[in-house]
């Protein structure tokens, strides 16, 4: 996916839709809700449902040193987006002149000129244009102007607290993969590429993958259960995140163990779903304890993503 500017025309099936526009960063369940009502409004307009997003995240630019790794890909979170029953994603460049834009001008230049928007739904919290300074009562009034119908969806909420991306950022931070799949309704992604390592695993007979280049935020340290998609198959895995303190090894690795696979990955992307966190980060006293506990490890990683 190749991030457009905001002064591109879009082509005509873009046009004259019901649009949402937001980060949807790990389109998580809020954000497939507010995409089911998306679709509805669409069919009721008889026009596309289309999403408008950005890339790479405006906190990027904003407050480079508060911006914390995507939980998304710009593609994966294009491609979730569209298995939302979304027809068309509008993947805009983010610029420093895009986040000058004012929320009107925003409005008139990208919704109303560009997309000639017949529909906008949007959640509660939406906030547009330079310094955020819109809100969904400014856009209530700009809509109204524009005879654009506006939907405003209530937050969506589970296990009585309103689901979010900062939601599923905690839940992962502290290695709580099993909530972040809830708020997710999917497993949590992982990808990177397949370097050299220092073949420890191998030497103990559970060969790993090294990954590096990760392209999202990387759970907490600890062993964990997953699911690695490779040529067709699944494979069940065990994925160490952290150090190897046994060896004295303290740099924070990413490292997959993929249960019964004989093969070479080096160079390879590689993909894991999060399944479960079996523990935490441990120093052992020999090898050879070390060596047990990755057995039992791969036990219980075969058990649950299997």
């Amino acid at each position: 996916m190749i991030p457009l500017p905001w002064t591109t025309q879009p082509p005509d099936e873009f046009r004259g839709a019901a649009i949402a526009v937001g980060n949807f960063d790990g389109v998580h369940a809020g954000h497939r809700f507010l995409f089911k009502l998306l679709r509805k409004q669409a069919d009721a307009i008889g026009g596309p449902a289309v999403v408008v997003t950005f890339e790479p995240h405006p906190l990027k630019l904003l407050r480079p040193s508060a911006f914390m790794p995507v939980l998304t890909p710009a593609a994966d979170r294009v491609a979730l987006i569209q298995q939302c029953a979304i027809d068309r994603v509008w993947l805009l460049h983010t610029t420093e002149d895009l986040l000058r834009l004012s929320a009107q001008e925003f409005f008139e230049e990208v919704l109303q000129k560009r997309l000639q928007a017949r529909a906008l739904v949007e959640g509660t919290s939406f906030h547009f244009g330079r310094d955020r300074a819109g809100d969904v009562r400014l856009l209530a009034e700009l809509c109204r102007d524009a005879n654009i119908v506006l939907s405003v969806v209530p937050p969506f909420e589970l296990a009585g607290r309103p689901v979010s991306s900062s939601r599923v950022r905690a839940a992962l931070e502290s290695g709580d993969v099993r909530a972040a799949a809830q708020l997710l309704e999917r497993p949590y992604r992982l990808r990177g590429t397949v370097a050299r390592g220092a073949q420890r695993g191998r030497g103990l007979g559970f060969p790993t993958a090294n990954l590096v280049d990760t392209q999202s935020l990387v759970p907490a340290e600890g062993v964990y259960a997953v699911r690695v998609p490779l040529d067709e198959k699944t494979w069940p895995g065990a994925a160490n995140i952290g150090p190897n303190p046994t060896f004295g090894d303290l740099a924070r690795k990413v490292e997959v163990h993929l249960i019964g696979f004989d093969g070479d990955l080096l160079g390879q992307s590689l993909e894991m779903d999060f399944i479960e966190r079996l523990r935490g980060v441990q120093t052992f006293a020999s090898v050879n304890e070390l060596a047990e506990q990755i057995q039992r490890d791969v036990d219980a990683a075969r058990r649950l993503a299997q």
